[in-house]
């Protein structure tokens, strides 16, 4: 099994999608902050574990977005 114990621990994420979405979609997002420009949005928030992270990758994928880019900012705490 790989290690990777420490991203399995709550943490902040960028997620960049192709496509616009409005600040409507937060809740959809887990409540994620939306900033939305030049064709592309950018979703920021916490996320509670890899699980949590999946399943908002699900989301993306089911209401069609392109994935851009996943980078995690750093530790919630």
């Amino acid at each position: 099994m790989a290690e990777g114990n420490e991203y399995d621990q709550p943490g902040m994420y960028e997620i960049r999608v192709k496509g616009k979405l409005g600040k409507m979609w937060s809740d959809w997002f887990d409540d994620f902050e939306i900033t939305a420009n030049d064709e592309k949005t950018l979703l920021t928030g916490q996320v509670t574990d890899q699980a949590a992270l999946h399943g908002l990758l699900n989301k993306i994928r089911d209401v069609g977005l392109t994935l851009l880019s996943i980078n995690r900012i750093g530790n919630s705490e």
